[in-house]
């Protein structure tokens, strides 16, 4: 349950950043922000990997780096709500992330210890 909300978290964040990019810049500027914020997001995500991670990493970073990565990125979607003046959706996402993290703990404990994480995988 947890690794399908964790992915349910992601596309969030993705449509977050997205929906934020096109109400945020004028005309076709919206339009292209759309596309490349979640594009950027969905890059960063996927590339920068620990060493341990069970997919393979393509640029291996450690896990506290991993971590600010995904903190910063949830974080934008968090402020992209409360600045689009969804403070309630805001405070929603915020909470279900903490309470995600905080479930994961073993996979964050692992992440920063630089472990194998093998929780997701049977």
């Amino acid at each position: 349950m947890n690794l399908l909300l964790r992915f349910l978290l992601e596309l969030v964040m993705l449509a977050v950043i997205g929906y934020w990019g096109y109400h945020r810049l004028p005309g076709w500027k919206g339009v292209v922000a759309a596309l490349a914020f979640p594009a950027l997001a969905a890059t960063l995500w996927g590339v920068f990997r620990i060493p341990n991670d069970p997919k393979p990493a393509p640029v291996a970073i450690p896990g506290l780096l991993r971590l600010l990565l995904e903190w910063t990125l949830f974080g934008w979607a968090v402020w992209a709500l409360e600045n689009l003046g969804y403070d309630t959706a805001a405070w929603l996402l915020a909470g279900i992330l903490v309470a995600h993290y905080l479930v994961s703990y073993d996979r964050t404990t692992a992440m920063l210890m630089n472990r194998p994480y093998r929780g997701f995988v049977k």
